[in-house]
């Protein structure tokens, strides 16, 4: 019985010790969280400004731009997948890589080779253990995303793109990132970037009528210049979302491990005492039953 105590006693505090660090990352998380919403929130007027902007021109204008004009062959399609550089955070990262990956399915059955860039180091690591090739990998800025790093992403996409899948770039570019929906729910989401399709004005009227424009000098040089930053604003985007949900999965799991860790220190706790009450039972019945010999023998 003495043995069984200590052992009760054990994963009581081992469940404890665990309670306190998923308490404890649990509130980091929801720290953070409120962070990656306000940024998120901040960058939104930036991004429905140069929607508007983009769509004005593609609307009013005859240029056939190569961004915006769809392939005749489709044969390259590049796939990004922003995952996470940490774990802890439930399905957020296999959810979003079996997304990835239906996704490719999909291409190739259409006929299209997918080609992969990686944002998260789950994801880099999900590939490497596979022995799947990837195109290129970005790792270290996911928690906090920087601009910076969206323009890296941004100018690697854009230089394949241009290079064409003959040239061994792509034809076309797939986003695919965790969107945050809710503090319980965050909703995988598969975007096609180029060529471009103008419809993600968020808060928006699908029939908004644009005023008549005159570009200066001309549509195609406006062209030139804003869709490199609507792809970068596009890319930060899917980046702040892609954190924001990862920091709202990390709060659900942790909240959840803190339950199970106190249902645990309850249920230990309730198998200790009847192991106590056993053996003192026990006890009591070898009292008697030496006090019984001996009064019988006497």
């Amino acid at each position: 019985m003495g043995a069984q105590l200590r052992v009760y006693k054990q994963k009581i505090n081992s469940a404890q010790t665990t309670k306190k660090i998923t308490k404890a990352m649990e509130l980091i998380a929801a720290s953070r969280i409120q962070k990656a919403m306000a940024r998120v929130r901040a960058s939104s007027p930036f991004a429905r400004a140069v929607t508007r902007a983009v769509s004005a021109v593609a609307t009013h204008s005859n240029v056939d731009h190569p961004l915006t004009q769809e392939r005749p062959t489709i044969r390259r399609s590049a796939v990004v997948i922003f995952a996470s550089d940490r774990g802890l955070a439930g399905a957020f990262n296999s959810q979003i890589l079996r997304e990835g990956m239906e996704l490719a399915a999909l291409l190739r059955s259409e006929g299209r080779e997918p080609v992969f860039y990686l944002i998260g180091r789950k994801a880099v690591g999900y590939f490497q253990f596979r022995r799947i090739e990837a195109a290129a990998e970005w790792t270290g800025d996911t928690d906090t995303p920087q601009f910076y790093t969206a323009e890296e992403i941004s100018a690697t996409l854009l230089d394949a793109y241009n290079r064409g899948g003959e040239q061994g770039g792509v034809d076309e570019i797939h986003l695919v990132y965790n969107r945050f929906v809710s503090m319980m729910t965050q909703s995988p989401e598969t975007v096609r970037l180029l060529p471009l399709e103008v419809v993600e004005a968020e808060e928006e009227s699908s029939a908004q009528v644009y005023p008549l424009y005159e570009f200066e000098p001309d549509a195609e040089t406006v062209l030139d210049a804003l869709l490199p930053v609507y792809i970068q604003s596009r890319v930060f985007n899917a980046l702040l979302q892609s954190s924001a949900a990862k920091h709202a999965a990390t709060q659900k799991a942790m909240k959840s491990a803190s339950d199970n860790a106190d249902k645990l220190i309850t249920d230990y706790t309730r198998l200790r005492n009847n192991a106590r009450q056993a053996e003192i039972t026990q006890q009591i019945a070898e009292i008697v039953g030496g006090a019984d010999a001996l009064a019988s023998g006497k």
